[in-house]
């Protein structure tokens, strides 16, 4: 076996561990369950974690280290991911009161827009990169086999425990959302709420460094 069972072992508790931690991609999930129901709240899960899949796909290929030694690529694109969540955050507040509160579609979150979301939320966080760059090989023995092979077995396990972790996430957040969104007063106060949760986080990735 390419990777061997004890360091897997640990690689995974290390992960869980990670992923339980409430980061910017659940966040990110929690509020398109909420805004859009337990299915944009899944496919918001699927968007972060094919974001990170490319990542890691990237720093199997020795791609990351190559771009990270041109940060200005990665500043483009963090300016850029945080300028869209800004916009979406703003949109759901600034729409809150135009949608039809017996409707759990109007106002909400389509499945495809919660997808390409969570692919940008993801690409655009710069300690996506940094995680894979920096947890993914203390995991890695260039002795026990193809590298390339062991990058791919890790970071399915990531992907899958991720998606877990992430989609438990925004299914109930949906579930609760869902409830919610028939009500007037709730739905609204929830759908500025939802809003600024998403100008947060555009703030936040805007101003990493």
């Amino acid at each position: 076996m390419p990777v061997d069972p004890h360091v897997l072992a640990a690689f995974t508790v290390s992960t869980i561990v990670a992923l339980v931690t409430p980061g910017p991609d659940m966040l990110f999930v929690l509020g398109c369950g909420m805004r859009g129901g337990a299915r944009a709240g899944l496919l918001a899960t699927l968007g972060v974690i094919t974001g990170d899949a490319l990542y890691i796909a990237a720093a199997a290929a020795g791609l990351a280290a190559l771009l990270t030694a041109f940060p200005v690529v990665f500043t483009v694109l963090r300016i850029a991911g945080a300028a869209y969540l800004i916009y979406l955050g703003v949109q759901m507040i600034r729409n809150r009161k135009s949608s039809q509160a017996g409707n759990p579609v109007a106002g909400g979150m389509s499945g495809r827009r919660a997808f390409l979301n969570g692919v940008v939320s993801s690409m655009a966080n710069p300690q996506t990169l940094a995680f894979m760059v920096a947890f993914l090989p203390q995991f890695v023995d260039p002795t026990a086999g193809p590298v390339w092979l062991q990058f791919a077995i890790l970071g399915g396990v990531l992907i899958v425990l991720e998606f877990l972790a992430d989609g438990t996430v925004g299914v109930l957040a949906g579930r609760i959302g869902g409830w919610l969104r028939g009500r007037e007063a709730v739905r609204r106060r929830m759908d500025a709420a939802t809003g600024s949760v998403f100008i947060g986080l555009g703030v936040t990735l805007a101003a990493e460094r």
